[in-house]
């Protein structure tokens, strides 16, 4: 069944790619409960007064996403890492924007760590981890991806190898890598 649906979706992501408007309306009922759940991991990660809802953030990545058109998607693993894109961009546009309603010394150290995903919510603090990931990304790409992926976007290891297209290992790596690279980046900045 899984498999069936990963093809579906595969092939409907590759229709849409060559423009067929049809295929983005069948696309979205297979994907929007994985879009929601992915929607959800990034919610349960802001402070409680955050006044983004989930649903929103679902449209607004769909919205995004739909802009996309001539997009070369390879596969549902592909799509979602780019949703997952999509939704960094518009949390960490929404905190800039908080940010920038404030005064004052903003930068303040944070923890990476793998299972306290932007825990403390703090908009200058996902701005800070933007502008170190967007340094990392400079020097290397494909480590700033893990990142943004595992911590941006709850993805596994197994789900970033595939999009990636790299091995599980290889994305293990990288994260302790990038991780140890921007929590020097962050002391130093906070």
């Amino acid at each position: 069944m899984q498999n069936e649906s990963s093809d579906q979706i595969t092939a409907l992501l590759i229709d849409w790619g060559k423009g067929d408007q049809f295929a983005l309306e069948g696309l979205m009922p297979l994907v929007y409960d994985e879009l929601r759940k992915m929607a959800r991991r990034y919610m349960r990660q802001q402070p409680s007064g955050h006044t983004f809802q989930t649903t929103e953030l679902i449209h607004e990545a769909y919205l995004k996403l739909a802009k996309q058109d001539g997009q070369n998607w390879q596969n549902r693993a592909h799509f979602f890492g780019v949703a997952a894109t999509a939704m960094r961009h518009i949390l960490v546009d929404y905190a800039r924007s908080k940010h920038s309603q404030k005064r004052g010394g903003w930068q303040e150290r944070i923890t990476l760590s793998e299972h306290d995903a932007v825990a403390s919510g703090h908009s200058k603090e996902i701005v800070a981890l933007d502008d170190a990931l967007k340094e990392l990304a400079r020097l290397d790409e494909r480590k700033s991806r893990v990142v943004e992926l595992k911590y941006f976007g709850g993805v596994t290891n197994d789900e970033i190898a595939e999009i990636l297209e790299i091995s599980t290992d290889t994305v293990k790596r990288d994260w302790r890598f990038a991780r140890t690279w921007l929590l020097r980046e962050l002391s130093v900045t906070g």
